[in-house]
């Protein structure tokens, strides 16, 4: 009986560290990206934007808290796009992160020479695809036309490569590094 409720106050403490975990996340996200939007107006939300918040989807090789969390401070962050006329960014960029971040994690594992550049181009992948996708059947006079939906997504993979292959690694290298993976990851995804 004792066995079975440290067990049970074990899973407990994981799910709660779950849930701290995605919040923090989320609130980081949602920070960064307010912040920058701030400082610099328009770069969270240009065809080729340079969200510096993005880099934090290295977390999802770390955590599958990330994933919530990534999607949540999405959601937050696009809020802000409701007033400048984007109110469909929050569905989609939201979906695109979900997707990004969940092909992250699965990938997490396949590496070329140590560094986990298949996961790292999911961002560009899913928030090319998506984004271009809104953009081109939104936005652009409402008839789809393929040459100019991959103009789109280029242009948002674009940005999305330029955050995921300079501050995505840099983060990536510093978690590894200082070995910050072990130390406040480990446990949730244990």
């Amino acid at each position: 009986a004792r066995r079975q409720r440290q067990m049970c106050i074990r899973d407990r403490n994981k799910k709660v560290l779950f849930i701290v975990q995605t919040a923090i996340i989320a609130a980081l996200y949602a920070a960064l990206t307010y912040a920058q939007n701030f400082l610099l107006p328009g770069t969270t939300s240009a065809a080729v934007q340079f969200r510096v918040s993005e880099a934090l989807n290295v977390l999802a090789l770390f955590t599958p808290a990330a994933i919530p969390g990534l999607t949540l401070g999405c959601v937050l962050s696009n809020l802000y796009n409701i007033g400048s006329g984007l109110p469909l960014d929050m569905i989609f960029g939201s979906l695109a992160t979900l997707g990004a971040t969940a092909a992250m994690y699965f990938l997490r594992d396949v590496k070329i020479k140590n560094y986990p550049l298949l996961s790292l181009l999911m961002p560009a992948v899913f928030n090319g695809v998506v984004i271009g996708w809104e953009i081109e059947v939104f936005f652009i006079d409402g008839k789809f036309n393929f040459v100019s939906f991959l103009t789109q997504g280029g242009l948002v993979a674009l940005g999305e490569l330029g955050v995921m292959l300079v501050l995505g690694t840099i983060l990536y290298y510093v978690i590894v590094g200082r070995k910050i993976d072990k130390k406040i990851f480990k446990k949730v995804s244990e």
